[in-house]
């Protein structure tokens, strides 16, 4: 036996004990006569001691130990005569009688400690010893938390765990598939799913009535802090409901999962928005709602005046910044430089200071009075003390900028609370979008999304102004799942696809055998999902989904630590029956 205890569990009450643990040498303190050892494994730390009086053979071996060595040792738990309180073994120690050193180390890259002097690519490197530090792995442990709480919560709910494929069809969805190429089917391929959507959506025409999976899924897009190429899904379905059946079932899933793994209490019934409010509020369909700093539209007291830049914008949008009048030029330039970086691609910014007596600066004093200043303030509600910040052009465009200044002020004025929780439904999202460069309509969702029955009548003479049977849960600035109810009906489907540009060959192609299904009996359907990785990270506090999966890709879509992804050889090649240009 390697092991009687691990390194967290030994207390008082196990005083003058006999035990053996193994773990990793996280330290040692030689005094001559007397040698201290740390000892950590995933459960803890515990102290070794040996003095005066141990066998000089375990004494020598201890002078050899290196940090993370992975070493056995064996002795009598005693009683510390200077406890440590900052770890739950400080009060007793090992009087270590054995030694034996499984496995030695070479001294690691970077320090193997909660405050590390490892930087983020070497940690990737290295990332089997990055996920030996107690910051990670308790990440880690909130995953599992989370994910075992889904499980029972679903479970009781009566829903069923179906595993769906991962060799699957490619089909549009909105991004790039992962394509896998297919030995056995000469020139074909197989796609790695962006979701089951397809599959959940045929089991409930089989009549399984409640489905769930914790599952991968794969898009090859763009990486940012809270995407990754592969990423993990909560992912389920229900048969005969409608939307209010779905959102008060999942509502319930998360308050269920926020009071079991961090002991909070969210709000009775979370707030809903529609899509064009959030937008409209905060330029966001996932709003931050933690803080104020709601968008204030300025344009009819703004124009006008001959400033060109106000005059021709077709939005001029501002947020009020409370009691930020105190921002010196230096600051508001700064935030002026952060607006106009290409990530945000501003050409300026427009501040109003209302200054303590009453009286206004801005930047555009001389095309504005004081009179025309006041009723700015006025109109952001602003008072002495407060700094408006505007920001002006297309509608659209600017409300996106806006949100992220918005998000940055937040940041700077400490409005973000990690430790805060705040969900939001956001509904009644537009069923279409219209694509400049394609000069066609796409799905805002995906293209199995219902319309609004009560909207249902504009599919051809206005589908822009049709809304879809679709929502959102967002939470603090992030968005942690969405569904829809789905489309059930052959007619209504063809509708879409006709809608959406394809021709009946390329629909039938594509998607031929989800509508033959729905020509056998397809109830009515809708479900959600929750983006795993998000969830947990929003949990844990943070923006970064990578610390929370075990080894994730860089922002290039790279595994650094196995070099992945890497050529194929030859032979691999030309068995597949590919050729690289």
């Amino acid at each position: 036996m390697y092991r009687t205890h691990t390194c967290g569990e030994l207390r008082t009450e196990h005083v003058g004990t006999k035990v053996t643990l193994a773990g990793w040498v996280q330290t040692v303190r030689d005094k001559g006569n007397l040698v201290w050892v740390d000892v950590r494994d995933r459960y803890g730390i515990t102290q070794i001691v040996a003095e005066d009086g141990t066998a000089q053979e375990v004494m020598s071996t201890l002078k050899t130990l290196g940090r993370e060595f992975v070493v056995q040792f064996t002795g009598t738990v005693a009683a510390r005569s200077s406890a440590n309180p900052n770890i739950p073994t400080g009060e007793i120690e090992v009087k270590v009688e054995e030694v034996k050193v499984l496995n030695a180390s070479l001294v690691p890259p970077f320090t193997i400690e909660d405050d590390t002097d490892g930087g983020e690519e070497l940690r990737a490197r290295y990332r089997y010893l990055d996920l030996r530090r107690n910051p990670v792995q308790e990440k880690l442990r909130l995953r599992n938390k989370v994910a075992l709480e889904t499980r029972k919560y679903l479970d009781s709910q009566d829903f069923l765990d179906v595993e769906t494929p991962v060799l699957i069809k490619s089909t549009p969805e909105g991004a790039r598939d992962f394509v896998v190429p297919s030995r056995m089917n000469e020139g074909q391929f197989y796609a790695l799913p962006q979701s089951p959507q397809t599959f959940k959506q045929l089991l409930m025409v089989s009549g399984f009535d409640r489905y769930y999976q914790i599952v991968k899924c794969f898009r090859d897009e763009d990486l940012r802090a809270d995407r990754q190429p592969e990423f993990t899904q909560i992912d389920c379905e229900m048969a005969f409901v409608e939307q209010e059946d779905v959102l008060n079932t999942f509502e319930g899933m998360v308050k269920h999962l926020f009071k079991a793994v961090k002991g909070v209490e969210l709000e009775e019934k979370f707030p809903r928005m529609t899509y064009a409010e959030a937008m409209e509020r905060y330029g966001s369909d996932k709003p931050d709602v933690r803080f104020g700093m709601e968008f204030v539209d300025l344009s009819d007291v703004a124009k006008g005046n001959g400033f060109g830049i106000f005059d021709s914008a077709e939005a001029i949008l501002a947020i009020n910044a409370e009691q930020c009048a105190v921002y010196t030029r230096k600051q508001l330039d700064a935030l002026t430089d952060w607006v106009k970086r290409p990530q945000i691609g501003c050409k300026g910014m427009i501040y109003l200071k209302c200054n303590e007596d009453g009286s206004y600066k801005s930047s555009v004093d001389k095309f504005y009075s004081q009179e025309d200043l006041a009723k700015w303030a006025e109109k952001a509600n602003a008072k002495p003390g407060d700094l408006i910040l505007v920001l002006s052009g297309d509608l659209d465009k600017t409300r996106k900028q806006l949100n992220e200044l918005r998000l940055h002020m937040g940041n700077e004025l400490g409005l973000r609370n990690p430790n805060e929780f705040k969900p939001l439904w956001v509904v009644d999202f537009p069923l279409l979008e219209w694509d400049e460069e394609t000069n066609r309509f796409h799905a805002m969702h995906h293209p199995f999304t219902s319309p609004k029955p009560e909207d249902m009548h504009l599919l051809d003479s206005e589908p822009g102004k049709v809304r879809a049977n679709a929502y959102d849960l967002a939470m603090n600035g992030v968005e942690l799942g969405g569904g829809s109810i789905r489309i059930h009906d052959r007619a209504v489907q063809s509708r879409m696809f006709d809608l959406l540009g394809f021709t009946k060959e390329e629909a039938e192609a594509q998607f031929g055998f989800l509508m033959s299904a729905f020509e056998y009996g397809a109830p009515p359907h809708g479900g959600l999902a929750f983006g795993l990785d998000r969830l947990v990270a929003t949990m844990g506090g943070s923006e970064s989904i990578r610390d929370y999966i075990a080894f994730p890709k860089n922002n290039s879509g790279r595994d650094v630590m196995i070099d992945a992804p890497s050529p194929l050889d030859n032979d691999q090649l030309e068995e597949l029956n590919i050729k690289l240009l």
